[in-house]
C-alpha cells in the first residue's frame, strides 16, 4: 500500500484498529517519506510497539524485531559466524589434505544474520519494518554501534566489508525512558512522544479492539483506568492493561463494573503488590463510586 497523505495513513491505521492522533500519524508519514528512523518515547503500554506491527501489516511487509536488553551485543543483534559449519569445512578440507584460507572461512556462506543485518539485506521489493524495541534497556556501547545503521543504513563487517541496504528499512525505535539516550542517536531520528490517551481516545481504542464488549462496560473500564492514573502508583496502567482488563471482564460475562469484580481483578491492571495494596479498599470504592455516578 502506497501512502499518499497523512489523512490516508490515519484512516488506514484506524482500519487496522490502531487509533492514532494527528501528531503520531504525521510522524509516521514523515518517516515513510523522508526515510528517516522514528524514535518513539512514552510510558509502557501506550502503543509504541504496536504501531510498528500495524505498520508492517499495512505495508504488507516483514516485521523484523530486535528486543533490546542489558548486555545485548553484535553477536545477538547484527551477525555472528557459524563456527560449527566452519569447523566442518576445515575438517572436510583436511580430509582432502587441503587447508582452508581465511577468505573461505569468513565468507557470506558462513555468516549468521541477526535482526539488524536481516533488515539491511532484505531483498524483497518492499523494505521491511525494523523495530528496535526498548532501546533504553541496551548498553551505551550498543547504542553507539547503531549510529552507522541509523545514519547510512549500512553495516561494516571487518572480514567482508560494508554492506549497504538497497532499500532502507522503515526503522522504529521505542523507549520507556528508563535512561536518557545520547543526542547523537536522537539527531538521526524523527521524534514523537506517545502520552496516555484522553478518555474519548481510549474508549475509541477499546471499542475498536474489543467491539463485542458491552458499551457500558467499555465506558466504565475506561473511566476507571483514567481515574486510576491519577493515583501515586509505582506503575500506572497503560492502554494495554485497559484492553487486558476489558477482555478479562468480557470473559467473566460482565456487562458493567461492580465493586466486587473490580477488587477481584485488580491483578489484571496492577502488576505490583504495593500498588494493589495502595488502591484496594477505600480508594477502589471511591473511584468506583465516581465512575458509577458519572456513567
Amino acid at each position: 500500500m502506497e501512502i499518499q497523505s497523512i489523512d490516508q495513513l490515519q484512516a488506514a491505521l484506524r482500519n487496522k484498529n490502531y487509533v492514532a492522533d494527528r501528531g503520531l500519524a504525521t510522524a509516521v508519514y514523515l518517516t515513510l517519506k523522508l526515510q528517516r528512523p522514528l524514535f518513539l518515547e512514552g510510558e509502557p503500554g501506550v502503543g509504541k510497539t504496536e504501531i510498528a506491527k500495524v505498520l508492517a501489516d499495512l505495508l504488507d511487509t516483514k516485521l523484523i524485531r530486535l528486543q533490546c536488553y542489558e548486555g545485548l551485543d553484535v553477536n545477538q543483534a547484527v551477525y555472528e559466524w557459524n563456527y560449527t559449519r566452519q569447523m566442518l569445512h576445515i575438517r572436510l578440507l583436511e580430509a582432502r589434505d587441503e587447508r582452508a584460507t581465511e577468505a573461505e572461512l569468513f565468507g557470506r556462506e558462513f555468516l549468521l544474520e541477526r535482526p539488524l543485518l536481516q533488515a539491511i539485506q532484505h531483498s524483497k521489493p518492499q523494505p521491511p519494518v525494523l523495530l528496535i524495541d526498548e532501546i533504553d534497556r541496551s548498553d551505551e556501547e550498543f547504542e553507539a554501534f547503531l549510529l552507522e545503521i541509523l545514519s547510512d543504513f549500512q553495516i561494516t563487517i571487518p572480514e567482508i566489508g560494508t554492506i549497504k541496504a538497497k532499500q532502507p528499512p522503515v526503522v522504529i525505535l521505542t523507549s520507556n525512558r528508563t535512561r536518557e539516550l545520547h543526542d547523537a542517536l536522537k539527531r538521526r531520528c524523527l521524534y514523537h512522544w506517545i502520552d496516555y490517551p484522553s478518555f474519548a481516545k481510549e474508549l475509541e481504542i477499546v471499542r475498536a479492539k474489543l467491539p463485542h464488549a458491552a458499551q457500558r462496560l467499555a465506558e466504565q473500564v475506561t473511566a476507571f483506568i483514567q481515574e486510576l492514573r491519577q493515583q501515586d502508583l509505582y506503575k500506572l496502567p497503560g492502554v494495554a492493561e485497559t484492553l487486558d482488563w476489558t477482555a478479562a471482564l468480557v470473559a467473566l460475562d460482565a456487562q458493567a463494573l461492580t465493586l466486587e469484580i473490580v477488587e477481584s481483578t485488580l491483578g489484571v491492571i496492577l502488576k505490583y503488590q504495593d500498588d494493589i495494596e495502595k488502591v484496594s479498599g477505600e480508594t477502589t470504592r471511591h473511584i468506583f463510586d465516581r465512575v458509577r455516578t458519572n456513567a
